[in-house]
């Protein structure tokens, strides 16, 4: 199972969010290039960021962040946050982001989801994000009456390989993730499932690997200190 460690940005700045609410938005480290770094020190291979402010506005926000990241670690990008359209896809390929997360369009926009796999293949991942099963979009301000699994089976059948799996519950709550709603994702489709959300301690790393997932996204913990990210990393070798 891969480790994604974690930086969501606002104004340029390493933020975490409590249950996705923008207004406990706290600063949880001074500069995104030194913190990523650290991450490679870590044994990171990947890392997964997030435009917050992208996210809100619905277009690139924080881009030369990302590009940065990207083009002076040798950390493999996974970006998500305000992506709606083939020119934002197109223009994170050319600046050196390996994959790109599609959130809200992917349950308000399909057919461009379907016109980027059959362009970018691999590069793209959906983001599936809910409240109590249901999915949310719009920075998670907007919800819906699509039951999460119901949308990974649309996204499978057009050709997506790769989603990430947020309980909006769980997210930076330490409470540990929702494994069970995530073994039943895992169950249902046979794309890779990235787990986001909740991770605490190195027992939910463990057990998310046990579950056969693909990958763990962990935030708030590395910064807590309550998961040291290179023992996260060493357990899923």
């Amino acid at each position: 199972m891969l480790i994604f460690p974690a930086i969501d940005i606002i104004d340029g700045k390493p933020v975490r969010l409590f249950k996705g609410d923008f207004a406990t938005a706290e600063q949880v480290a001074e500069d995104a290039l030194q913190t990523a770094l650290s991450f490679v020190q870590a044994g990171a291979e990947w890392i997964h960021m997030v435009d917050l402010d992208g996210s809100l506005q619905k277009k690139r926000v924080n881009a030369e962040t990302f590009i940065q990241v990207a083009n002076e670690t040798p950390l493999k990008v996974e970006l998500g946050g305000g992506i709606r359209t083939m020119e934002d896809i197109a223009y994170y390929a050319e600046h050196g982001i390996s994959r790109v997360i599609l959130g809200s369009v992917a349950l308000k926009k399909p057919e461009l989801v379907k016109e980027a796999v059959k362009e970018y293949g691999a590069l793209i991942a959906v983001g599936i994000d809910a409240k109590n099963g249901y999915v949310a979009t719009e920075g998670w301000t907007e919800g819906s009456d699509m039951y999460y699994i119901d949308l990974a089976r649309q996204m499978e059948a057009i050709g997506v390989r790769t989603i990430i799996y947020t309980d909006i519950s769980k997210d930076g709550t330490l409470s540990g993730p929702n494994t069970e709603q995530l073994k039943a994702l895992n169950e249902a489709v046979s794309c890779d499932i990235t787990a986001s959300g909740g991770v605490a301690v190195l027992n939910d790393i463990i057990t998310l690997r046990d579950a056969g997932l693909y990958g763990a996204i962990c935030g708030k913990s590395i910064y807590k200190g309550t998961l040291h990210l290179k023992e996260a990393i060493e357990v899923c070798r």
